[in-house]
């Protein structure tokens, strides 16, 4: 007779269930040899690219961190107002985390500060999206393969990859005609810095899928403070700058009167396009949200080839 007990949160299992639930999320990434028997239900998401791949397929999460600023920043995907905020990514409340019970805690290699409280409350799934140097876009192509077999969503995993795929290479199709002039990404941070996006970057990953040249050939530079001058971007006149995100509004009207700005060869000849909010740190809904709205952006410019 296979002997019951109670765990850490009130719901009875086999030690045998227990065993294989534990193997099975106890290593990050190549832990998941095998769907666990009995996937998890009640999930928990810090990271906000784990966030977007566990919507992706078709699961709401408990509870996620900072959902005002997500809900303004990452704009998609859209989440359920049942879903409990527990606070700042960087000092999540473990204390609201451990009285919702999760089964299933997912992460990425940012918080390994964390890890061990997570793992104190209940399993945790970490996988990379950004390291320094290396395009994301195929770590978010894995991630959704990863967790897609983790919770038992295989076919769901295959689907929502294939449906990026096929935006992807749609989008590559349609702006061909355009793929001779080199983009800048950027978003603006006050009125004489911008934050660039390099091909480490999802956004600058994505630019090189659908073939046209990023501006900026050195890395991204992920701080919250916009370390670029502006006249950095001066580098490349007959480029385009595509400015992803809101402009903060003292930035606008700084921009307005900036001599810097108005000189740039790009903003002379109007060949400014400016972006929705899009998550910089994001999973493969940012990369579907940036690859419309470019797409979007780019047919409706006006831009002659």
């Amino acid at each position: 007779m296979v002997r019951e007990f109670p765990d850490a949160y009130g719901w009875g299992i086999s030690r045998r269930q227990a065993l294989a639930l534990l193997a099975a999320f106890a290593i990050p990434g190549e832990a998941f040899a095998e769907t666990p028997q009995s996937p998890p239900k009640r999930i928990a998401a810090i990271d906000w690219a784990m966030l977007e791949t566990l919507v992706a397929l078709g699961i709401m999460p408990v509870a996620a961190t900072e959902l005002v600023q997500f809900r303004k920043d990452a704009v998609e995907p859209v989440l359920d107002s049942s879903v409990a905020d527990l606070g700042l990514r960087g000092s999540p409340n473990l204390e609201l985390l451990r009285l919702l019970r999760p089964d299933l805690i997912l992460i990425s290699p940012f918080y390994v500060r964390f890890e061990a409280s997570f793992r104190a409350i209940a399993p945790v799934l970490s996988l990379p999206f950004y390291n320094r140097g290396e395009p994301p876009y195929q770590k978010a192509i894995d991630a959704v393969s990863a967790l897609a077999k983790a919770l038992g969503l295989e076919q769901r995993g295959r689907e929502v990859v294939a449906e990026q795929s096929a935006l992807v290479e749609e989008t590559r199709v349609s702006l061909q005609a355009f793929a001779a002039r080199p983009t800048y990404l950027v978003n603006i941070g006050d009125a004489r810095h911008v934050r660039v996006f390099g091909a480490d970057s999802m956004f600058g990953d994505i630019l090189s899928r659908l073939g046209l040249p990023n501006a900026w050939t050195d890395r991204s530079r992920y701080t919250f403070a916009a370390p670029v001058p502006i006249e950095n971007l001066a580098a490349e006149p007959e480029a385009r700058i595509v400015v992803i995100s809101d402009i903060p509004v003292e930035a606008r009207n700084g921009l307005r009167n900036s001599m810097i700005w108005q000189s740039l060869q790009p903003v002379r000849s109007g060949r400014v396009l400016m972006l929705g909010n899009i998550n910089p740190y994001g999973g493969i809904s940012a990369a579907a949200r940036f690859t419309r709205l470019f797409k979007t952006a780019m047919l409706s410019s006006g831009e002659r080839p």
